[in-house]
């Protein structure tokens, strides 16, 4: 909606990394870079800065004021290491935290079916069966559609039969925690299938407005296990009751500056803080987790051969509402429809969304990280958002060793192509300006003839008026489509000519 032409191309983008990954015959490489000179010039030198700074901090000969100073040395030495190309992050804690990791039993509720386990195999590329008759090799894998459970009975375009019957508190919370529940099920299918399944995921919402997955899976399973997989598949919501209203209206709690804290107004009781609430639910042996999200009965798995038509259908259907929001995807075009999301969004207003979410002061439980202006039902979490409908995760979910390749590596082997079709190389040069002055045969290429480019600024005294650059860079579009076109076409008459 913002700009199509740039949707188009993401979409095209994901469905290009969806086809190279779902059949793959061979196990993926993913062995990564060596690191440059460069990038391990920065990690010793942030090894050695870190060493020392534990050193003075462990033996006392060093102040605060220095502490900081070196704190602030190696967050400078991260933001190095970060831009030279290194991905992750070098510390994932702070060094100055002993807080201990809270921890759950992992004993299955007893209302949720077992599920078998088998041993794991390192491979990630599914089973090949051969034809006897013909000798041809098929290699299967999966289409996969989850949906959640039911919340009341629904009319033909989504809309609650009964408005008032319908538990619009589950869908936002099954909304709000949906992203966990598909991480459940990803591990219990592994754990299940016996190998490292790979799956190409997106996240769309039904037209009753509830998120469900369609996910393309490498090799496949039986459907009856399937099934079985996704009923015995939950996630637990360990978080504070919220289900009980404390403060609502001006009665709201107060922030002191002094303490840094919330308390009550009418008693001046400090809130309990986030850690607090979390010990009293640990302590608590009768203690039910704040919200359990599963998987409605509904699973429909289809099986898909490499390159035949359902491939094809299920990669666009895959790609289909990537580039639109939640709520874009079924708008609202009748009074039914409007009223139906406006009750879902005003039941996500006041649902807890995150442990720093401001809804916690309504139910008499301070935010983690509190601080001053936090008001319930005012959260800018993006998950309380009408266009995002109580699902704020990302949209696209792939695996690892899909294809091997990362988006940009699925960019830059696009950019090859084009490149290659066209005959240019990178870097080449021409002068095909009215001017007679050089560029890069695209605003990409890269050149290295001690030439220095930068971007030109509207105020610069040699820059056109904006419509005119506006129209130069649609021309130049259309010019690189037509020979890209031309050069298509020219191989493919070479092609026709040789067989």
């Amino acid at each position: 909606s913002h700009c199509p032409a740039c949707a188009r191309r993401k979409r095209s983008l994901r469905r290009s990394q969806c086809e190279e990954g779902w059949h793959l015959a061979d196990e993926p490489v993913t062995t990564p870079d060596e690191p440059t000179e460069v990038q391990r010039a920065w990690v010793e030198q942030r090894a050695i800065v870190t060493a020392e700074r534990d050193h003075l901090a462990a033996t006392g000969t060093a102040g605060p004021e220095e502490l900081a100073a070196l704190d602030a040395v190696i967050a400078d030495l991260d933001e190095e290491i970060c831009a030279s190309g290194l991905r992750g992050s070098v510390d994932r804690g702070s060094s100055a935290s002993t807080r201990p990791r809270r921890s759950r039993s992992t004993k299955r509720r007893s209302d949720a079916p077992d599920l078998p386990k088998r041993p794991m195999t390192r491979r990630t590329v599914g089973r090949a069966f051969e034809d006897p008759a013909t000798g041809k090799v098929f290699r299967p894998s999966l289409f996969v559609t989850l949906t959640l459970d039911s919340y009341g009975r629904v009319k033909a375009d989504g809309t609650p039969v009964d408005p008032a019957a319908y538990d619009y508190r589950r869908a936002a919370r099954d909304a709000l925690h949906f992203s966990k529940l598909v991480d459940r099920f990803v591990q219990n299918l592994r754990r299940v299938a016996g190998f490292d399944v790979q799956y190409f995921a997106t996240v769309e919402p039904q037209r009753r407005l509830a998120p469900h997955l369609h996910m393309a899976t490498r090799g496949t399973i039986p459907r009856s296990e399937l099934r079985q997989i996704a009923a015995a598949t939950y996630h637990q919501v360990w978080w504070p009751n919220a289900d009980e209203i404390v403060y609502e209206g001006g009665n709201l709690p107060v922030w002191d500056e002094a303490a840094g804290a919330y308390f009550d107004p009418a008693t001046g009781e400090v809130l309990p803080t986030w850690d607090e609430a979390l010990d009293a639910l640990d302590e608590d042996p009768d203690a039910e987790p704040h919200h359990v999200c599963r998987f409605g009965p509904q699973v429909d798995a289809k099986g898909v051969l490499a390159g035949s038509p359902d491939a094809d259908r299920c990669v666009r259907y895959l790609a289909k509402y990537l580039t639109k929001d939640i709520a874009e995807c079924h708008a609202a075009e009748t009074a039914a429809q409007e009223r139906h999301v406006d009750r879902l969004v005003e039941a996500l207003r006041f649902e807890p969304c995150s442990p720093r979410c401001a809804n916690w002061l309504r139910y008499g439980v301070q935010p983690a990280e509190a601080k001053a202006g936090l008001r319930p039902g005012f959260c800018r979490s993006k998950a309380h958002r009408r266009e995002h409908l109580g699902y704020a995760g990302r949209r696209v979910l792939v695996s690892r060793k899909w294809s091997g390749k990362t988006l940009a590596d699925h960019k830059a082997d696009r950019l090859a192509w084009v490149l290659e079709q066209l005959g240019v190389t990178p870097g080449e040069e021409h002068d095909d300006q009215e001017d007679g002055a050089q560029r890069p045969a695209f605003p990409f290429a890269v050149t290295g003839n001690g030439h220095a480019w930068e971007v030109a600024r509207p105020t610069d005294p040699d820059v056109p008026p904006r419509e005119h650059r506006l129209l130069r860079a649609v021309g130049e579009a259309l010019k690189r489509r037509t020979q890209l076109d031309h050069a298509r076409q020219t191989s493919l008459s070479a092609t026709e000519e040789a067989a």
